[in-house]
């Protein structure tokens, strides 16, 4: 995918590039932020002109209403070096569409499209030198907005910073995780913000998951914020698992995240005649198919983790252990390497996923 906009943005370059303090076999998500940021704010109605600057702190109110109730959307994505060394960012359309169901729901403006596009392409651009070229390592590009008004008083604010920071990332997960089956909190439940991303979802899965890590798990595999029986999510990732052949996930409603990764997933899947089935997994079913050896695989899914394997599960106090596969055959495996082999550029994207920059 390519974009060709006449849109004027004003650079401020930093004078100084921080590369040089950069551990490049040590990329934790975060830790080190490139150069530069763009910023384009919001008031009166309309969206200013946006603007790539230094990379640096914002100056807000106390009483800057983000800081009070909620109103902070963000996206993940990333951009990825190829083998002849180009620069591309993955389905940032996909990306945008989550982005305009987020705003919408929070009930801020929306961005528009050629400001979240042309921008991060801009930014991207210019600070393309940060884009790790190893395989399993990007350079992870996070979109936020935040509700600027100043007051304590809880209204819809009228006045919001958009802003992109981008981050040199390695793998989010180096191992296979252990994961818990959560029967007793919930992460999102119908009619709520569970589609969005939103700061308040990932806020409320911290107890829960600290709980779960305090047991010696990783994650926690979420289950429906009503009954509890049905699998939804795995921590900030989709989850799939491969029973009798079959690569199931659960479907997508208002309290699960429409991933990139998982729609990408379940394309490449079906393309190598993969039988798939989107459909709801009780927690019985999952028991049942890890005691009798039907579920040979489990796996999250996401932006930051991409594929991360599930060796262990916990149900109700029983851990359960799925068996590493020897004889090759593995789904997960199979699709992180199509995947990969696209998103770096070593077979050709048949889906114009990639937005060269």
């Amino acid at each position: 995918m390519n974009l060709i906009s006449d849109m004027q943005i004003p650079v401020r370059r930093a004078p100084h590039s921080r590369i040089h303090e950069v551990d490049w076999g040590n990329l934790e998500l975060g830790q080190y932020n490139s150069d530069h940021m763009l910023v384009c704010d919001y008031s009166e109605g309309r969206w200013f002109g946006p603007e790539i600057m230094p990379f640096g702190p914002f100056s807000l109110l106390p009483t800057t209403l983000a800081f009070h109730y909620g109103q902070t959307i963000f996206e993940g994505m990333k951009a990825f070096r190829t083998a002849d060394g180009r620069v591309h960012i993955f389905r940032p359309e996909k990306h945008y569409e989550r982005w305009v169901r987020s705003a919408e729901r929070l009930c801020m403006p929306v961005v528009p499209s050629e400001v979240f596009m042309e921008g991060m392409r801009r930014l991207v651009q210019l600070d393309r030198e940060w884009a790790p070229g190893s395989t399993g390592s990007a350079l992870y590009i996070r979109p936020f907005q935040i509700a600027t008004d100043f007051r304590l008083k809880l209204k819809i604010a009228e006045s919001y910073r958009f802003a992109i920071v981008c981050s040199p990332a390695g793998n989010y997960f180096s191992r296979p995780v252990r994961v818990k089956v959560e029967r007793e909190y919930a992460r999102a439940v119908k009619g709520g913000t569970g589609y969005a991303k939103c700061g308040g979802n990932y806020g409320a899965s911290l107890f829960p998951t600290q709980m779960a890590k305090a047991e010696g798990y990783d994650q926690v595999l979420w289950t429906d914020g009503v009954s509890h029986q049905y699998i939804e999510e795995s921590g900030m990732m989709n989850v799939f698992f491969v029973i009798d052949g079959v690569l199931v996930t659960p479907p997508l409603n208002d309290t699960t995240l429409d991933g990139v990764t998982r729609d990408s997933l379940l394309v490449l899947a079906s393309a190598a005649g993969i039988p798939v089935e989107e459909r709801s997994v009780s927690v019985d079913e999952l028991r049942e198919g890890l005691e009798r050896g039907r579920v040979r695989e489990a796996f999250g899914a996401g932006t930051a983790a991409v594929i991360s394997p599930i060796w262990q599960i916990g149900i109700d106090g029983r851990d359960y252990t799925i068996p590493v596969s020897r004889d090759g055959g593995s789904i997960g495996p199979e699709l992180k390497e199509a995947l990969d082999s696209i998103r770096y550029g070593r077979t050709e994207d048949p889906y114009g996923w990639n937005f060269y920059v």
